[in-house]
């Protein structure tokens, strides 16, 4: 998990088996294997193209701690710009 300047987090999500489908070979070679969760103005934005878009933003998401085992709603589209796929963006973390 990292803090990027637009203040998203960059999540890397373990997927239980039956949700294997969900990542693609840009995730297996630049992801560890893993599904991407970008919890969206979670953080400081140090980005100037997205100081407007966060700027008010209050909706919280719950952070994960390495381990747990959660269950993750979001918009599952594909990352034009790295080609993998993620849920972007998150909605609700929540852990089972």
């Amino acid at each position: 998990m990292k803090k990027e300047p637009d203040g998203d987090y960059h999540i890397r999500l373990a997927l239980d088996p039956q949700y294997g489908s969900m990542i693609n070979e840009k995730n297996i070679g630049g992801q560890h294997g893993d599904l991407v969760l970008e919890p969206v103005c979670q953080n400081n934005v140090t980005q100037e193209d997205a100081k407007d878009a966060c700027a008010g933003f209050t909706y919280s998401v719950y952070i994960p701690k390495k381990g747990e085992h959660v269950r993750v709603i979001g918009d599952y589209v594909l990352d034009a710009e790295h080609g993998w796929n993620e849920l972007h963006p998150v909605y609700s973390i929540a852990v089972e």
